[in-house]
């Protein structure tokens, strides 16, 4: 579907609304790039494994414990 102009003020005004539309998408994909480099820096993958095993042994941990208090009970 085609627009159609009646003055170039009109032309003006849509062409300053796509070179900030433009301009928007660019500085979206900039900050998505570095949120994406962040993510795949050492440091973070590091943390972000370390926060795994971290949870991980909570996990194991609490399971044993209950599973040792499930026992206690039985005996009492």
């Amino acid at each position: 579907m085609t627009k159609k102009y009646s003055s170039f003020s009109e032309i003006d005004h849509d062409l300053k609304i796509l070179r900030l539309k433009r301009e928007i998408a660019k500085e979206s994909l900039k900050l998505d790039l570095k949120i994406t480099k962040d993510h795949l820096e050492p440091k973070q993958m590091i943390q972000a494994a370390s926060f795994d095993i971290k949870r991980s042994l909570i996990d194991f941990a609490l399971s044993k414990g209950l599973e040792w208090l499930r026992r206690l009970g039985r005996k009492a």
